[in-house]
């Protein structure tokens, strides 16, 4: 990871933060590439995630719900209810994409304060729009970054969400020795992903992710590509054994995961020592 000097985010209120701002959020990215590139599932370049991202941000949260047969409401309350943040707490949201687990962050707690942090600009502006639909964009910042080099100053957050992201980072544990260096010691990560679930599950969504959920993507997003790399992706992903060992790796303690509906997604916990 490069030493040096870091430009580091402000919080929302703040004459740094007013200064920063442009249409309603903090910006560091780069401008959007007009490309169509397919990021590598396992390996997946920076600059093709943020486009892909940027193209299929219209009808991504649409997606969400309908592949997901909307459980993944779900998924996120217990993401935020694992994290067992303090009232009052400050949380990352890292991939934050459209804002869906950053929001139920802040509806959870009425007086906590939450950054929500992507590589897309496209995802981000749905994201300040959702935020302010929910009635939470005055205790919310959202900045363009990314993962693997985070803008922020160590041990200022007392928890940190990721969720459904850490997979489109091309270092994963780059991107948790950045979350472990911004968390405060006693801070917990709270991490969902997808995940291959054994036996007969395991084969019936293999089926479904290689030859339902690509035609779906496909038609509603007009995206083909974007949509044969989400399975690929998870199929390329570290098993729950391997990432464990990624977040211990890292500097987490006290580590565990969890299967969620059969092992389809899981939940990942640990805590800056």
């Amino acid at each position: 990871m490069r030493q040096g000097k870091r430009a580091a985010l402000e919080w929302p209120g703040s004459r740094a933060d007013a200064s920063r701002r442009l249409s309603g959020m903090t910006t560091m990215a780069p401008p959007v590439e007009r490309r169509r590139p397919t990021p590598t599932p396992g390996a997946p370049e920076t600059s093709a995630v943020r486009s892909m991202f940027d193209r299929i941000a219209p009808r991504y949260d649409l997606l969400n719900h309908v592949l997901s047969g909307g459980i993944d409401a779900l998924w996120r309350r217990r993401a935020v209810a694992a994290l067992g943040a303090r009232p009052g707490a400050r949380v990352l949201d890292l991939c934050t994409g459209t804002a869906d687990l950053l929001v139920a962050w802040l509806r959870r707690d009425a007086a906590g304060q939450g950054l929500g942090l992507d590589l897309s600009a496209a995802m981000l502006g749905r994201a300040a729009a959702k935020l302010s639909r929910a009635g939470v964009r005055a205790r919310a910042g959202l900045a363009a970054g990314d993962a693997q080099e985070l803008p922020l100053r160590g041990g200022s957050f007392d928890g940190a969400l990721v969720g459904f992201g850490i997979r489109n980072v091309g270092d994963p544990r780059r991107a948790l020795a950045e979350v472990l260096r911004v968390l405060r010691p006693g801070g917990r990560l709270v991490v969902l992903e997808f995940s291959m679930p054994p036996g007969i599950r395991g084969r019936l969504y293999r089926a479904y992710s290689r030859h339902v959920l690509p035609r779906i993507g496909a038609w509603i997003s007009g995206d083909g590509g974007a949509y044969d790399y989400l399975p690929a992706s998870i199929a390329r992903f570290a098993t729950p054994a391997e990432f464990r060992a990624s977040m211990e790796a890292a500097g987490f303690v006290a580590v565990r995961a969890r299967a969620l509906t059969g092992g389809i997604v899981t939940l990942y916990e640990g805590e800056r020592p």
